[in-house]
């Protein structure tokens, strides 16, 4: 399906629709009684504010945290860039509102707002939410609340905004299914030119048909995934499966058994973000971001972005030295990042990173890649990161503590490598490498935990013999792990906050205990209750939206932050709520899953087989590995044929032009 491409010009004319108010006038005079007010004001620099008559389908572009969190997110930039660039579509943006400013709105009478034009969101056609943490449910609520928007899709009209979402969180859009009309999976570029034209005819038409009908018209397109249009069944109690899903059940004809996600296959062909808004807040990241390719084959079973990604799409170097000298000038930033999950896999990652050092040098502008992998990294590689920059500290994820955890979780790291890595780093005039690992994976014991002091032992020895000093630190970041749909370990137990805890303890007594490395290891942790609502959203079903609207009725919002979050609050809710359904808490996350059990995402296709996760599942537990399909051979996950698609690759052979180095301005 390819409705709209992304250089076909507006072909959808409407009569000029009445611009909504402007609610700056009435929201200023609040701004001075709030924190950071900056960030509710708009008018930063590549904004695009259009005339609301002139377009058809008027889109707000969400994400639910604060602006400091959400302003730099990559989808973001990228889906308002392409959508703005459509003559006939508008599209403006809008964050999650702080408690402070949130009361007195709701006190003065003024709705959530975005702030190119400061309208009220209620105004739109489409309220498009990226949903990239499951945390951030709660926000969701809060917006459509503050919006004046019905909370349930089944209580909203035709004059109502369609509210979709997408993201990582929109693989498992149950927990959120009663809020929502609809769910896209996969990539969002080609799906909201998509989805536009089908909400321009649909408002052309004078909105024939309600609500109803356009839902039906993308539901019919096998890509857009509407849960009104689907009952879920459960086992009833004193069944041996009882609580569990018997049977997800299209209700309308439009809708498919199945719906698939999209997938962008040229990535050339849509270089965006072009002109990224500065923000005129501070914000989390403040870099101009080029995401150098998408999908990943390593194939660790933890990851859920890995899996749901594939296929591996590269960007052409040439593509991606444009899209830099693009962003730069239209910016003015001094910082490059260089983005995928695993970006110096890119195959031609070296005369990349060689020959844009070789175009900014003497100028101001560094690069960064921000994920890195210990077998895909060389020195070589880094000073060329470094040419422009500052020497910081280097950053790898073993992800298990020792070589047992990582053949379980696919992490195919040796140990070894990573103490070479460390040394020629140390050689090089580096100081400082963090090492991130998480707790409570599958087949964990406390001794793979206790183990990462070891390696941070080892890193920390090989600092001491190549300096010959006492400078060489390494910091341990530890986080619980979370199992995930769409993953080998979405049918895992997950591990309860107590054992995460006490691991984590463990680990902490053995690097206090070493006082040969103890002044030289810093030990960073994650407190893990949050880990449990996180895993109750990933892998609940919609029984879990009753606790997600019973928690935010209780006042719970910003969970993402923990000033703000309240374990009580959710564990209270969730008591609640689910045991008189027969379920609880525990049940979505601490319990194990079986092979036949019907999962609340089966039916929605990302493109990996179930059979082969599940056999993987498997393999994980044998200790057995999978290698890396880009070099390794096929393993037969399904992505390619399911989807008709294979990987795109380099390397091209081709350059960055020009190849003279620019100079800094006098």
């Amino acid at each position: 399906m390819n409705l709209v491409s992304p250089s076909e010009p507006g072909n959808v004319s409407g009569t000029l629709a009445a611009s909504p108010p402007d609610l700056f006038p009435r929201l200023e005079p609040l701004l001075m009684r709030v924190s950071r007010p900056v960030q509710y004001v708009g008018g930063e620099i590549n904004a695009v504010v259009k005339p609301w008559g002139e377009a058809v389908v008027h889109w707000c572009l969400m994400y639910p945290d604060a602006y400091e969190v959400g302003q730099p997110s990559q989808g973001l930039a990228i889906l308002y860039e392409v959508l703005n660039e459509r003559d006939d579509v508008l599209a403006e943006r809008s964050f999650a509102v702080w408690p402070d400013l949130a009361a007195l709105m709701r006190g003065h009478g003024i709705p959530q707002f975005t702030l190119e034009s400061h309208a009220p969101v209620a105004a739109f056609d489409v309220l498009g939410v990226s949903l990239a943490t499951e945390l951030g449910v709660t926000n969701l609520l809060e917006a459509l609340d503050l919006a004046g928007i019905p909370l349930h899709a089944a209580d909203r009209g035709a004059g109502d905004p369609l509210v979709v979402v997408g993201g990582h969180v929109a693989t498992n859009p149950e927990p959120v299914a009663d809020f929502i009309d609809v769910a896209v999976l996969g990539d969002g570029e080609q799906a909201v030119l998509d989805l536009s034209a089908i909400v321009a005819e649909w408002i052309e038409s004078g909105r024939a048909g309600g609500r109803t009908a356009v839902l039906e018209r993308l539901a019919a397109t096998g890509k857009f995934y509407v849960p009104a249009f689907y009952d879920v069944d459960y086992a009833p109690a004193g069944d041996e499966r009882a609580g569990q899903i018997t049977a997800i059940r299209p209700t309308n004809a439009a809708a498919p058994a199945t719906v698939e996600k999209y997938l962008l296959e040229r990535l050339d062909a849509w270089p965006y973000p072009k002109r990224p808004l500065v923000p005129v807040a501070e914000t989390v990241h403040e870099r101009y971001s080029a995401e150098i390719f998408r999908g990943c084959t390593r194939g660790c079973r933890f990851c859920q972005a890995g899996m749901i990604t594939r296929p591996v799409r590269e960007r052409s170097i040439d593509v991606i030295g444009q899209m830099v000298a693009c962003g730069l000038e239209a910016t003015g930033y001094e910082e490059v990042g260089l983005l995928s999950l695993s970006s110096a896999d890119h195959s031609e990652i070296a005369p990349l990173t060689r020959e844009l050092a070789d175009r900014y040098e003497g100028t101001n502008v560094s690069l960064s890649l921000p994920s890195t992998r210990v077998d895909a990294f060389n020195i070589d590689l880094a000073e060329e990161l470094a040419r422009n920059g500052r020497r910081t500290g280097l950053t790898f994820a073993p992800e298990g503590g020792s070589e047992r955890m990582r053949r379980i979780i696919n992490k195919n790291v040796d140990e070894d490598d990573l103490i070479a890595t460390a040394e020629a780093a140390f050689a090089a005039g580096w100081r400082q490498i963090k090492l991130y690992f998480m707790c409570g994976l599958p087949g964990e014991t406390d001794e793979d935990v206790v183990a990462i002091a070891d390696v941070a032992a080892r890193v920390v020895d090989a600092g001491r013999r190549i300096t010959g000093g006492r400078e060489a630190r390494c910091t341990i970041s530890i986080g619980g792990f979370v199992p995930k749909p769409q993953t080998p370990f979405q049918w895992a137990a997950q591990a309860d906050p107590e054992t995460v805890h006490r691991r984590i303890q463990g680990l902490r007594d053995r690097v206090r205990a070493d006082r040969r490395h103890s002044r030289a290891i810093t030990v960073r942790y994650s407190d893990g209750w949050p880990g449990v609502v996180e895993g109750l959203i990933a892998r609940g079903d919609r029984r879990v939206g009753r606790v997600i609207e019973a928690v935010w009725r209780d006042g719970g919002i910003f969970d993402g932050w923990s000033e703000h979050f309240s374990y009580e609050r959710w564990s209270r809710c969730a008591a609640e709520v689910l045991e008189p359904l027969g379920v609880s808490l525990g049940w979505f996350t601490t319990r194990e899953r079986d092979r036949d059990e019907v999962l609340p995402w089966d039916h929605l296709d990302v493109g990996v087989d179930r059979d082969w996760l599940w056999d993987d599942w498997q393999d994980s537990q044998s200790e057995l590995t999978v290698g890396d399909c880009r070099w390794e051979g096929c393993s037969d996950c399904g992505v390619c044929p399911m989807l008709e698609t294979s990987l795109d690759l380099g390397p091209t052979g081709r350059h960055l032009i020009p190849l003279t180095p620019l100079t800094k301005a006098a």
